[in-house]
């Protein structure tokens, strides 16, 4: 079965940077786009930004732009998320996602890793 987990994650300080991994198995994952979406206590699943199967066209997010960057290694079947200058709002669970096209939106992918918690302290 398909399974896309998640690494990287953890309590750091304000300013620093964090890379999140994304293994996936069970598919074929040259073949599929990959998000990466976030959700805070209290909040709603949010987009944070997407890859297509060649990694040639990428989706931000406003909220992360210039400070996150999405990158792929279909040789690994990895897909990363680089945080740079973490700040405190930047706690959530991130997870990554598979689908067969990019999309910004939730139901645009198949299947879901189970997260991976990222705190950010002040």
């Amino acid at each position: 079965q398909v399974q896309l987990v998640e690494s990287g994650g953890g309590l750091v300080q304000a300013g620093v940077s964090l890379r999140l991994s994304c293994l996936a198995s069970g598919l074929t994952f040259s073949s599929y786009a990959m998000g990466w979406f976030r959700q805070a206590p209290g909040q709603e699943r949010e987009f944070v930004t997407a890859i297509t199967w060649s990694g040639g066209n990428t989706y931000y997010a406003d909220s992360v732009k210039g400070q996150f960057t999405i990158s792929r290694d279909n040789a690994k079947n990895t897909v990363y998320l680089q945080m740079n200058s973490l700040k405190p709002e930047d706690t959530a669970v991130y997870y990554c996602a598979a689908g067969r096209v990019i999309s910004k939106m939730r139901s645009g992918y198949n299947y879901w890793g189970k997260g991976n918690q990222v705190t950010v302290s002040s």
